[in-house]
């Protein structure tokens, strides 16, 4: 396609617009996985019951965001390791 009056091709439009998107979607798997974790930690600060099923929501969100590439699968197994030791460690 031709360039627009402004001087800014169609295709540099569009890709604005798609890393629009996709960032606004990687902010939101990024603060779901922050808040799963402070949700694990606090619960195993007080030693709570609910312990076990937010830990195992907290994996299930970072695991879907190393799916998505979100974080570096690497990065989610650290992660994953790190709130296991610490939910065996409130035990």
């Amino acid at each position: 396609m031709a360039k627009l009056k402004t001087g800014r091709h169609t295709s540099a439009i569009k890709a604005q617009r798609q890393a629009e998107k996709r960032t606004s979607a990687n902010k939101g798997l990024t603060k779901k996985i922050r808040l799963a974790t402070k949700t694990v930690k606090a619960s195993a600060a007080k030693k709570s019951a609910s312990l076990k099923e937010d830990l195992k929501k907290a994996n299930s969100c970072i695991d879907k965001a190393a799916k998505k590439k979100v974080i570096h699968w690497k990065t989610a197994a650290r992660k994953k390791s790190r709130l296991a030791k610490a939910a065996n460690k409130a035990k």
